[in-house]
């Protein structure tokens, strides 16, 4: 067998075109802003399609599962069937979902369009990290990384200041006609790419496809539902309840056996050297599960961050949904920033250090934020708590992304991207429906504790509020909700005191604990390769999981 390193420094390094980039970065942006405009566009869908704001939700949410579910599935068929025709035919089907969205007459058009969009994200997913595999080394391979994980901060960006404006404007169908646009122009440019052979010895795994995807539905619908749903016992809004339970984690509990049920068919095969949807060689040794580890968390706080503090602007200040994506605007462009130029570091420090200190960084950040957050979002230290959490959010993503694509063959580029795909969205998923169910349950005991013995309002009126259903509103709500009880305007001022205060002490809490797990963050940070990144191990892209030759890896 021969042994494969990393290709030995050269005083000069030759460059590769940036167009492969170009054509990444574009159709990242590309499928981020689809999403991102939607839930701009939100108001205008819900009043032309004459459909609550729930079924946009819907829409919104059946996309991500679709992508979530099929994302292995995804990296398979671009191996299989080659990953530039896999992906030219994806952009094709997106436009084309993009187009039916710009023409939806009904939700059920919406949803279905929407459906198809987030299957078809399952096939360029991993293409896009194909690419950058297929097309960079070295300095190159690292910047493109940052930029690829840049371009969705950039989108979201974009889809605010373009999107809104067309809302509020022309017409939010516009938003979408201009990503029909886009996705023809990466159509055009895609046909410049470097033509990739298709491994047509690849076959399907079905069986692990299928528990994938079962194993991904169950916990995204299980963790979603939640808060609404109920964490143990079944709310009124529960579809359905199992003797009092609610469903939430029993799909939650289903989801983790059927994923363990996953690894179990995945290693098997794996033994018996048989084709199969997932590649443990990705995550072969403690490193590369240690990246995980920490992809997951970041992603984890930054989701949760990146609810909580919407949240706060819109209940406690009262701003619209434009407004309060105006006031994250320093956040989201701190990411882009740090994602782009992380890179510098990586001939300087070692993954293990940076993670660290970016797992340090956030973790300040989030004290600043809880520690000086008020009733002003302006205020100096507030800002500064954003931009912070921004740099460490943006520097560990693409840290973690390109530490894991260089410690894999370029053969497993694909299921690299299809594995990065899938962290980030049950990460997601998971991260705001904790934080969600955190921060009501505190804010629920933190109101239970300042109603017992308040003299100022009596037990006689508290028993005509439901506080089992406490959540955050606004002063406005709560007065409403008030004005049909026997309360006095002395006890409203008092019951609107003591909204504020608990809403503002469960923001703090949560942000804490968001602190302390970022802290934890650092123990399988110390995990993560000591030693500074190399180029991608050189093997033959055509190769099968089977055959490639096994690189050496360097311990600390």
């Amino acid at each position: 067998m021969t042994t494969l390193t990393a290709p030995a420094e050269t005083g000069r390094e030759t460059k590769a075109s940036w167009l492969p980039l170009i054509v990444v970065v574009l159709t990242q942006i590309q499928v981020s802003f689809a999403v991102n405009a939607l839930t701009v566009s939100m108001h205008g869908i819900t009043t032309d399609l004459d459909t609550p704001a729930t079924s946009v939700g819907t829409a919104i949410t059946a996309g991500t599962f679709a992508m979530a579910a099929f994302i292995l599935l995804g990296a398979k068929i671009g191996a299989k069937f080659g990953t530039r025709r896999v992906f030219q035919i994806a952009l094709v089907i997106h436009g084309a979902a993009m187009a039916a969205v710009m023409l939806s007459v009904s939700p059920a058009m919406l949803f279905i369009a929407q459906a198809a969009s987030g299957a078809v994200i399952a096939l360029i997913a991993p293409a896009l990290t194909v690419f950058i595999a297929a097309n960079f080394h070295g300095e190159q391979q690292a910047k493109s990384i940052g930029y690829l994980a840049a371009a969705i901060p950039a989108a979201g960006v974009l889809a605010l200041l373009i999107a809104g404006t067309f809302a509020s404007t022309i017409g939010w169908r516009y938003s979408f006609a201009l990503v029909v646009v886009l996705a023809l122009v990466n159509i055009l440019l895609s046909f410049r790419l470097k033509l990739i052979a298709p491994q047509t010895d690849v076959r399907i795994d079905w069986v692990g496809a299928g528990l994938a995807a079962v194993c991904i539905i169950l916990l995204s619908f299980g963790f979603s539902g939640l808060n609404s749903w109920g964490v143990l016992l079944a709310t009124p809004g529960a579809p359905f309840d199992i003797l009092g339970i609610s469903p939430a984690p029993i799909l939650v509990l289903l989801g983790l056996i059927v994923g363990q049920a996953f690894f179990m068919w995945i290693r098997r095969r794996q033994a018996e050297r048989k084709y199969r949807i997932f590649d443990l060689d990705v995550l072969k040794s403690g490193e590369e599960k240690a990246v995980t580890a920490c992809m997951a968390v970041m992603l984890f706080v930054g989701t949760a961050a990146n609810f909580l503090i919407p949240l706060y602007i819109q209940i406690v200040q009262g701003r619209t949904s434009l407004q309060t994506s105006i006031s994250i605007i320093p956040y989201t462009l701190s990411i882009f920033v740090a994602s782009s130029v992380v890179a510098v570091l990586y001939k300087r420090m070692t993954p293990r250090w940076i993670a660290r200190i970016g797992f340090v960084v956030v973790a300040l950040a989030l004290i600043l934020l809880a520690f000086t957050i008020r009733n002003e979002w302006g205020q100096f230290f507030v800002v500064v708590g954003l931009i912070t959490l921004g740099l460490g959010q943006g520097a560990i993503v693409a840290l973690v992304f390109n530490t894991l694509l260089t410690a894999a063959p370029k053969s497993l580029a694909g299921d690299v991207g299809a594995w990065r795909g899938l962290v980030h969205n049950l990460s997601g998923s998971v991260g705001i429906a904790v934080a969600s169910v955190f921060a009501v349950g505190l804010l629920g005991s933190i109101i239970t504790s300042s109603l017992d013995g308040n003299e100022a309002i009596p037990k006689e009126l508290t028993s005509q509020v439901n506080l089992d259903s406490v959540n955050f509103v606004s002063n406005d709500h709560l007065d409403d909700v008030l004005a049909g009880t026997d309360a006095t305007p002395a006890q409203v001022d008092e019951a609107i005191r003591i909204n504020e205060d608990a809403r503002l002490r469960a923001l703090n809490v949560s942000l804490l604990a968001l602190a302390a797990i970022s802290l934890l963050a650092i123990i399988p940070a110390g995990k993560m390769p000591g030693r500074i990144p190399g180029d991608l191990v050189v093997s033959d892209l055509n190769a099968t999981p089977d055959t490639r030759d096994e690189p050496t890896r360097e311990h600390p």
